[in-house]
């Protein structure tokens, strides 16, 4: 039952806070942080891929794959910075072409539903953020640390509730349990 696991939402919700503050107390260290994990995924990706091209039918995909990955995680860990601007540039136009498309979407079907006003500020709101993150990437990335860690801070506290309503519901089937069974003999 959820209930015996209380104890991991209390967790996942701490760690999640303990996150949350420290990407806002250190956003620049959180961006580090995030790329080397990257880099560090890469490189792990790309020496099994390349073992499981001893294995695989395919051998060739999976020795691309793994050389690929591995340049991949060489490049970030030598140039950092340049990947972190990367990754932003996708997340801008990604942003761009999400907000579009939500703009063009409000357009086509403002004779049918009402509000369709909020889809197309939700889009403008996307495309704006994404011209913001491509033309301030330093900014950009600051701002997405933010979002990530109140995000986390969100969650963390929702976890510690379910958490605790789960210990508070474990409880109180413990204290029922015996008393229904006692009556029932």
């Amino acid at each position: 039952m959820l209930a015996e696991n209380w104890w991991a939402f209390v967790l996942r919700g701490i760690f999640a806070i303990l996150f949350g503050i420290g990407a806002i107390s250190f956003p620049g260290l959180t961006v580090l942080v995030l790329i080397v994990l990257f880099a560090f995924y890469c490189l792990v990706d790309g020496f099994t891929s390349l073992a499981m091209a001893f294995d695989a039918e395919s051998k060739g995909w999976y020795v691309i794959g793994g050389l690929v990955s591995l340049a991949a995680g060489v490049f970030t860990f030598m140039r950092p910075g340049v990947t972190a601007v990367a990754l932003l540039v996708v997340i801008g136009i990604w942003a761009i072409v999400r907000g579009v498309i939500e703009i063009v979407t409000a357009i086509q079907i403002r004779k049918v539903v009402e509000g369709e006003w909020m889809l197309a500020l939700s889009g403008l709101v996307s495309a704006l953020f994404g011209f913001y993150v491509i033309a301030r990437p330093g900014q950009g990335a600051l701002a997405i640390i933010w979002i990530i860690a109140f995000f986390a801070l969100i969650m963390g506290f929702l976890q510690l509730g379910v958490g605790f309503k789960l210990r508070r519901l474990k409880k109180a089937g413990e204290g029922a349990a015996p008393a229904a069974t006692g009556g029932a003999a």
